[in-house]
């Protein structure tokens, strides 16, 4: 499907060298940076809300292949996605790209009701990237972020309600055995959702 198109291998073949750059990151210094998330309390306390939806995102619910697993629930920071008020679809100007102090965070639900924090999230609006003047789409650790938009020849959501936007999920708390930075996980359910 054109909006889940998992973009590239590794940057670079062993045989070619690593250059590092501002968009590279250690995963276990963004674990530890973001560890603290894992008390939702802590994400409340800091300014990020519950997506207004409230829904936990599985494949199977946006009509996709229910073997790709879920996302969970996204709870956000409305100030660093600059989301914009109003309109069917949530848009907003966000640029925002550091994945230290990520904008998003995702959490399963678990059957006694709590939240286990299973991986982090950044997300650009489309317009307001490419009116920021870039050319290309942002990139984590060598690979491009996914570009999430309807594709008006399926029923998906493809775009989860939102507007055009590049996204990168990071898995850092929930191994993914499809990869650290791909949208889904099959390890992660939506079975214990409350409501």
């Amino acid at each position: 499907m054109k909006g889940h198109v998992i973009l590239g291998a590794a940057l670079a073949a062993a045989w070619l060298p690593v250059i590092a750059s501002a968009d590279d990151y250690d995963l276990d210094t963004l674990r530890a940076a973001t560890e603290k998330y894992k008390d939702v309390n802590v994400a409340l306390a800091e300014g990020f809300i519950q997506d207004p939806s409230g829904h936990c995102v599985s494949a199977a619910a946006e009509g996709l292949p229910a073997e790709w697993g879920a996302m969970g629930i996204h709870y956000l920071r409305p100030d660093l996605l600059e989301i914009a008020q109003g309109g069917e679809r949530v848009d907003g100007g966000s640029t925002y790209t550091d994945f230290m102090a990520p904008a998003i965070l995702i959490y399963e639900p678990q059957e006694d009701g709590t939240l286990e924090l299973v991986g982090i999230e950044n997300l650009v609006f489309e317009k307001a990237w490419t009116e920021a003047g870039n050319s290309a789409g942002p990139m984590f650790n060598g690979r491009m972020w996914d570009h999430m938009a309807d594709d008006a020849g399926t029923d998906a959501d493809e775009a989860h309600g939102f507007m055009p936007h590049y996204d990168k999920h990071v898995w850092l708390f929930r191994e993914n055995p499809n990869g650290v930075d791909v949208p889904f996980n099959p390890n992660v359910t939506c079975e214990h959702q409350h409501g």
